[in-house]
């Protein structure tokens, strides 16, 4: 029992660990590049948050600086790291204005005006090259959004469209010189959306600790099997029914996704707005409260009040990510329903690799140390994700295991499945459970 408890204990470090990323989970600044496609030249301009850039430079920036002793190096390495190529290979001019600072949602950015021309002043389809900031920084991302119709050098309509995301991996992206179509836009927002939950450990370990529960019943202020009237072997109760423990779960996601996409569309099309730092410190907030409810319960039946409140600060999060594509309204609506299917994507796979061993570990009596081992992990990195997005400490000490384990999910699911098939059989509970 003690080999099977050390198990347990390394594998609930591992649960949680895989499900977090060393970009203190949920990124609070992004970069942009934002294009308009004109007859005879692309214009647009670069956002580059000060703080990445420091980052990606090693160098100490201000706001003030930036446009001062550091202006000539970081308009210069900016440059270095932009460039465009037609469909036959022929490099374009590529020219950077005079630089600003601009403060984008609470996050000093510095700004620069750009302007690509073909050499035969005539636009057609052709490849951004750009890896400014994301040739250093691996969980950096670069939003890039295209605007078309021009008449006589006005912009008709102001609608933006998602062109891609840049990143570690994908320094480039073709540009269309024609209006691309709301599908493309609407799969490019998508897989928007499944990157970053995917990649935010702080949304998918807060939907971790409500599911944590789901096999149970509130009884007396405690987790207990639900009882069914069927005692298994090793003293445990016959559970509560995997049919039961399904709608609860369905109702968990369904409370998050109501909550999160209500403010998602109020905050990205303008009505509500708050800052991102004190929203990123209540998502940890969120986080120690749903960790907490997953060790005793709060309230019978929580994790549905939980995910439904907390969904709604989620969903501001979301929407600051949407606020840095530059989109209007006229393309709002495409983008908040990619954005979201990318999102309820991601939801239903970790529910998919994760709920199906949590039923099958609560038949057991390892359950409750292994619910109360991942929750007070998820505690402690919540309290510490708190401390940091408040400025009072300089960075996250869990990071490094975080940065490995981030990257085999599929590992961490399968370490789970394994400590739920040897709990099973250590504890002799048959595999078809009465009550079912």
């Amino acid at each position: 029992m003690r080999r099977l408890v050390s198990a347990l204990l390394l594998s609930a470090f591992l649960l949680v660990g895989g499900l977090a990323s060393p970009a203190a989970a949920h990124p609070m600044s992004t970069s942009a590049v934002l294009l308009d496609i004109r007859d005879d030249r692309v214009e647009g301009e670069v956002q580059l948050p000060v703080d990445r850039l420091a980052i990606a430079v090693d160098r100490d920036l201000t706001p003030a600086g930036v446009l001062g002793e550091d202006r000539s190096f970081l308009k210069s390495y900016t440059a270095r790291h932009i460039s465009a190529v037609g469909e036959d290979g022929t490099p374009w001019t590529v020219g950077l204005g005079t630089g600003s600072v601009r403060t984008i949602d609470g996050t000093a950015h510095l700004v620069y005006p750009l302007t690509i021309r073909p050499p035969d002043g005539r636009v057609t389809d052709f490849r951004l090259r750009y890896d400014v900031i994301v040739e250093e920084l691996l969980t950096h991302k670069v939003i890039a959004t295209v605007r078309y119709d021009f008449d006589r050098g006005i912009l008709k309509t102001d609608d933006a469209e998602t062109l891609g995301v840049l990143d570690w991996d994908t320094k480039s992206l073709r540009v269309p010189a024609d209006e691309g179509s709301w599908l493309k836009g609407f799969v490019t927002t998508a897989g928007l959306g499944i990157e970053h939950v995917g990649e935010g450990a702080d949304h998918l370990l807060f939907l971790l600790m409500l599911l944590i529960p789901a096999p149970l019943v509130a009884t007396a202020g405690r987790w207990r099997t639900g009882a069914t009237g069927a005692t298994g072997v090793a003293g445990v109760a016959g559970g509560t029914s995997a049919r039961r423990s399904l709608v609860r779960v369905v109702h968990v996601v369904s409370a998050f996704a109501l909550g999160h996409s209500l403010t998602l569309a109020l905050a990205a099309s303008g009505v509500i707005h708050v800052p991102s730092r004190p929203v990123e410190t209540l998502i940890a907030f969120s986080i120690a409260v749903s960790a907490v409810h997953a060790i005793r319960p709060l309230v019978a039946r929580g994790e549905v009040l939980i995910a439904a409140g907390f969904g709604l600060v989620h969903g501001l999060a979301f929407a600051s990510l949407i606020g840095d594509l530059g989109l209007d309204r006229g393309s709002l609506v495409t983008t908040l329903l990619g954005f979201n299917l990318g999102i309820e994507l991601t939801q239903l796979l970790v529910v998919a690799l994760i709920m199906p061993s949590l039923i099958v570990l609560s038949r057991t009596t390892v359950y409750p140390a292994f619910r109360i081992a991942v929750a007070v992990i998820g505690l402690v990195f919540s309290v510490s994700w708190m401390l940091e997005r408040a400025a009072l400490t300089a960075g996250d000490p869990f990071e490094g295991a975080q940065t490995w384990l981030v990257g085999h999910p599929l590992l961490v699911a399968g370490a789970v499945a394994t400590l739920a098939a040897a709990a099973r059989l250590r504890c002799g509970v048959p595999w078809t459970v009465a009550g079912k």
